[in-house]
């Protein structure tokens, strides 16, 4: 599985929060973040569901205002990823029981780059003396953005 690599990855890493990540660790980063932003989408298809539409539209992600917000500070690191390899790897879970509308779609690397970026600041948080993301610090990280989204 290789959406984004490890490449970016790092550069994120080291953009949004100034830390080093391994490389043996941007894997579990990728798959985390692929989870999520699955997670993301099924409660926008619920969202969607529940306002009697076959189509999951970007206001159905259940974006809170914090995540707006490093949504915006992902944006003005003027980093990009591609969509293809979002859409290729969105392809190896079960299928949505909706479509995407086309502005959601186009978004997704956005919000794949919002949920790296998150994941970066929270890292940096658990220990703000350290720049080299340890294992443990991954792990817990991964925690609190299990409790997040």
């Amino acid at each position: 599985m290789k959406i984004y690599g490890a490449y970016k990855i790092e550069r994120l890493f080291k953009e949004a929060a100034g830390l080093q990540l391994a490389k043996n660790k941007v894997k579990e980063v990728e798959e985390k973040v692929d989870q999520k932003l699955y997670d993301l989408l099924l409660s926008a298809e619920e969202n969607a569901g529940y306002n009697n539409r076959d189509v999951i539209w970007m206001s159905d992600v259940p974006l809170t205002t914090a995540v707006k917000a490093a949504m915006k500070r992902f944006a003005e690191l003027e980093e990009a990823l591609e969509l293809q390899p979002v859409l290729d790897n969105l392809a190896v879970h079960p299928p949505l029981k909706y479509a995407l509308e086309a502005e959601l779609e186009k978004r997704l690397p956005e919000l794949t780059g919002t949920l790296i970026y998150l994941l970066a600041q929270i890292a940096a948080k658990l220990d703000p003396k350290e720049k080299k993301v340890s294992e443990e610090e991954l792990g817990r990280a991964f925690e609190i953005l299990d409790l997040m989204i």
